[in-house]
């Protein structure tokens, strides 16, 4: 599920390419962050569900799309969202600059996970609905931490973004499906039993200082890579990914008040390759450097 098997948007020229996941191993979602001038499209038929998130608006605009038999104009401010369903042909006009849209591509077979995980109604990915403008706190903040995990290194970002796209795709089918909401509650003899969930979590605490994937998680767990980040997700109520981000830092935090190792090998244990990017995610972290947490501590 590579982003050219099921492709992306083609931009007029007036459109700029900021950055793209084009290079990464993303494997159930494709990312591209733009700039926009003032533009018209024309209309396409996605084989994907587009989130259109604004990341630096312009009140001064307005972008208007025609599709599904509807005529739509919203304000690009920051935090506005689109939604646009597959197969669902647009054109789209944007009547003034918008700095930067973050455009997260969820492929038809992600939906089809859920669909027969859950038995979900056919065509999922078909089903969500055409909107413009909306608001929604949790496809914002899920996306924002997509767009860190495409303009910074971490350790597991991988793991974090083929995790993050479940719980979007959940997220559109509980609240944005047509006929209906799409949603199925998860019964106790799906859910991650205590022996299992013990036995990863031991897993983890032994082993964070090395690379730990989703799949060497999952077969600990006995089940498929998807599976498990659910159920996982489910009892601990954070992704697999950022559980093991949080160990990693809980034991960078450790070390650093121990005063022990030089901040090199804290990054290093931490799995990042250099110690400027562990720095980066520290302060993302905890709002302060590696070195001002370890001269707070002393």
């Amino acid at each position: 599920m590579e982003l050219q098997s099921y492709g992306v948007r083609k931009y007029p020229p007036t459109s700029a390419l900021l950055a793209s996941s084009a290079a990464s191993r993303w494997s159930t979602l494709s990312a591209e962050l733009r700039s926009h001038g003032v533009s018209e499209a024309p209309a396409i038929v996605p084989q994907y569900v587009e989130i259109c998130l604004v990341v630096a608006g312009n009140e001064d605009g307005l972008v208007r799309r025609t599709g599904a038999g509807l005529y739509q104009e919203a304000m690009p401010t920051t935090g506005a969202i689109w939604l646009s369903p597959a197969g669902v042909g647009k054109e789209l006009a944007i009547t003034a600059p918008i700095p930067q849209t973050m455009h997260l591509y969820l492929p038809i077979a992600l939906f089809d996970r859920l669909k027969d995980d859950f038995d979900l109604p056919a065509a999922p990915a078909h089903s969500i609905r055409y909107l413009a403008g909306i608001r929604d706190e949790v496809i914002e903040k899920i996306g924002c931490s997509i767009l860190s995990e495409l303009t910074n290194e971490t350790a597991v970002g991988r793991m974090y973004v083929e995790t993050a796209s479940l719980t979007l795709a959940a997220r559109l089918l509980q609240k944005y499906c047509e006929g209906g909401a799409c949603e199925s509650v998860e019964s106790p003899a799906h859910s991650l039993d205590h022996v299992r969930l013990r036995h990863v979590l031991e897993y983890i605490d032994a082993n964070f200082k090395n690379v730990i994937t989703l799949e060497s998680l999952a077969g600990i767990a006995g089940y498929s890579a998807f599976h498990f980040a659910r159920k996982f997700t489910l009892a601990m109520g954070v992704s697999p990914g950022r559980y093991v981000s949080q160990r990693r830092l809980e034991n960078a935090m450790a070390e650093l008040a121990a005063g022990k190792l030089p901040l090199a090998e804290i990054a290093f244990n931490a799995q990042f390759s250099s110690q400027a990017s562990f720095t980066r995610a520290f302060h993302r972290a905890t709002g302060t450097t590696p070195k001002e947490y370890q001269r707070r501590r002393r």
